[in-house]
């Protein structure tokens, strides 16, 4: 198998730039991933292959304001910092300030050494937030800087929310609607401030509260994992054998209470129904061989070529030459997972985060 195997053309004008103007009103591609066979249907319509007995496991995770516009102070040159991941070895963190790991605009103005600080304003136009420069990150491929994050606002959380934007992948571009259309309602519904991903779980994007009542009066059960989507999600594989590709690892968690609920739907004869291919890697890496079951863990991602926990995936259309393409892939097959997408660009479904789903059972 090769990373070419996974390649497609895809018509520009598929990859929706925006969202369907009703969450569950997108297009559906039901797939059986034994022999191929399509049916087209609307997202809604998922409520029509639920069994009693199944269960939905989604991830939970909301995705971080990461993408701060700023200014240079001294120069006021724009400057832009991407938040990638919190660091705590550094310096205690305060209610005030903290340590992150960052993406930086221009990277040649904005050197560890260099006294460089950037500063964010408000709506208001006052600084509620100033990042400082201070170290390159350990082995960081893209230029990837240390930053020591500082504010006069009552708090960091606080801070982030009134500077900060919610970062798109870079094939949507100038979309101006609301943001919390990228998050999903079940991570709005659970919010509890803790917001950690680089991007959306963009296969539960579809659902509404309603639905989601739907789906339970139809008889399935409802769990959560969250797992902290990285930015490294979008990357494509380069290598020709995606063998030699280098997989990132990404913290989740899965609850006790979800490790419980699939114990009990495999014992009754029930689906695992995974939304998302983010569901499907931290309850596949939560899976003990030695224990025969999913177990409640909180850890990096593992990557593996076998399926134990998932029967059946709600995801969205994913990019050529994409791990997560060959993901899907693995849980069908290559020639069904492409005469599906070469069905879905004929009928013009729309692509990638803002697009159509598919429910391969």
């Amino acid at each position: 198998m090769k990373t070419s195997d996974f390649e497609y053309e895809l018509p520009p004008e598929l990859i929706a730039q925006e969202p369907a103007a009703v969450r569950d009103a997108c297009r559906l591609l039901v797939m059986d991933r034994r022999t191929g066979a399509l049916e087209d249907r609307i997202f809604r319509d998922i409520v029509n292959y639920v069994r009693p007995g199944d269960l939905f496991v989604v991830n939970e995770t909301r995705v971080l304001p990461a993408r701060l516009l700023g200014a240079k102070r001294g120069t006021g040159g724009a400057a832009e910092v991407f938040l990638l991941r919190e660091v705590f070895d550094r310096e205690p963190k305060t209610g005030s300030s903290a340590v992150w790991e960052v993406l930086v605009k221009p990277g040649k103005r904005l050197k560890p050494g260099s006294g460089a600080i950037v500063d964010f304003a408000d709506a208001l136009g006052n600084v509620a937030l100033s990042a400082e420069i201070i170290d390159w990150a350990e082995g960081g491929a893209r230029g990837e800087r240390i930053a020591r994050l500082t504010t006069t606002q009552p708090s960091l959380d606080e801070a982030l929310h009134a500077v900060g934007h919610t970062p798109l992948p870079p094939y949507i571009h100038d979309y101006t609607g609301d943001e919390e259309l990228y998050q999903t309602v079940y991570s709005r519904r659970v919010y509890s401030r803790r917001e950690s991903s680089a991007a959306a779980p963009t296969a539960g994007l579809h659902f509404t509260p309603e639905l989601i009542d739907r789906v339970r009066e139809a008889g399935a059960g409802w769990e959560t994992v969250e797992l902290e989507v990285g930015l490294d999600t979008f990357r494509i594989v380069d290598e020709d054998d995606p063998t030699a590709h280098q997989m990132h690892t990404e913290f989740y968690t899965v609850p006790g209470r979800t490790a419980e609920a699939i114990a009990r739907t495999k014992a009754d004869g029930g689906r695992v129904i995974a939304v998302g291919t983010t569901s499907v890697r931290s309850l596949e890496s939560a899976w003990s061989a030695e224990a025969g079951r999913v177990l409640p863990c909180e850890r990096a991602t593992t990557s593996g070529s076998t399926f134990h926990v998932v029967d059946a995936l709600i995801t969205n259309f994913h990019v050529p030459r994409s791990t997560l393409m060959m993901l899907v892939s693995a849980f069908s097959t290559r020639d069904h997972v492409m005469a599906a997408y070469e069905h879905a660009i004929a009928e013009r479904y729309r692509f990638f985060s803002f697009g159509d789903a598919m429910f391969i059972e």
